[in-house]
């Protein structure tokens, strides 16, 4: 991505570190210490704590820029206030894959040199989806992984394509049975064996690692589908959209950026071009 430009430091940071992401990479890497020694104020959720109760009384308390150093499900969690508050957001990839950082540009192996982007950052403007209201970076999947790659429809190289890509970004979900949508050539979809939904597209070209995404800024949301539609071909499509609505008759299970959540059907899905305010080390940003 393009369109990094400098940002004043910010006068009250505030960096909320889940210690239990990543197996405590956080406190191995004296992270904390670390961003005090920078000015940071760091807020450590503990088990029992609400995470969003303790972004909304640091931001009442006048905090200008939110850090999270977690999994991507604590990171949505802060984006979250950060948009509807309109306040830049840094992502500190202290997680155990660290999907969104690996996409936004963040070296994920220089977990203390991210807390630069307080001190010495670059901010853009990148988009997030939502589903019926709940916001979302990654991506929100449905189905079973395991169920489809057993089926011999997924040999071809477009569909395995797709298929290891739902590999890489898939998330705690159960049996999608029941759904319906319908794809961008009209096409029916019943039942499908995995529907990812992803706040971007993910990359289907067979030169980019799998489960990427080359932009978060294409105000459009990434649409996968393994399980044949009842009307034409393939038994995998992938295509983008603004809008997606999904029919289920009962509440569905999902992974939503990792989180294992129930869903109430209707799915409504959307995204939020430009509604996210990112900041990353300068140093970082020169990445390739």
């Amino acid at each position: 991505m393009t369109g990094w430009h400098m940002a004043d430091p910010p006068k009250r940071p505030v960096l909320f570190v889940n210690p239990r992401s990543g197996g405590g990479k956080a406190a191995r890497a004296r992270l904390a210490e670390r961003a005090r020694e920078r000015g940071i104020e760091v807020i450590v959720a503990g088990p029992d704590a609400s995470l969003a109760r303790l972004v909304d009384v640091a931001v009442a308390g006048g905090a200008d820029t939110l850090g999270v150093a977690g999994g991507d499900g604590s990171l949505a969690v802060v984006a979250a206030t950060a948009v509807a508050r309109g306040l830049p957001f840094v992502c500190v990839p202290a997680g155990t894959r660290n999907h969104f950082a690996l996409d936004l540009g963040v070296d994920r192996s220089d977990l203390v040199g991210s807390l630069d982007a307080f001190t010495d950052g670059v901010e853009r403007r990148i988009d997030v989806a939502e589903v019926n209201g709940r916001l979302f970076l990654n991506n929100v999947s449905l189905g079973i992984y395991g169920e489809a790659v057993r089926q011999p429809a997924y040999r071809d190289a477009k569909a395995r394509t797709l298929v290891e890509t739902a590999a890489q970004v898939l998330g705690p979900s159960a049996a999608a049975a029941d759904l319906q949508l319908l794809d961008d050539r009209g096409w029916v979809h019943s039942d499908p064996t995995v529907v990812l939904v992803s706040n971007n597209p993910y990359s289907v070209e067979p030169l980019r690692p799998p489960g990427t995404r080359p932009r978060l800024d294409r105000g459009e949301l990434g649409i996968l589908v393994l399980g044949a539609p009842r009307f034409g071909p393939g038994p995998a499509r992938a295509w983008t959209a603004a809008r997606l609505e999904i029919a289920a008759p009962a509440p569905v299970h999902a992974g939503v950026d990792g989180e294992a959540v129930e869903l109430i059907p209707p799915l409504r899905f959307a995204i939020r071009a430009g509604a996210l305010r990112v900041r990353i080390s300068r140093r970082h940003a020169r990445l390739p």
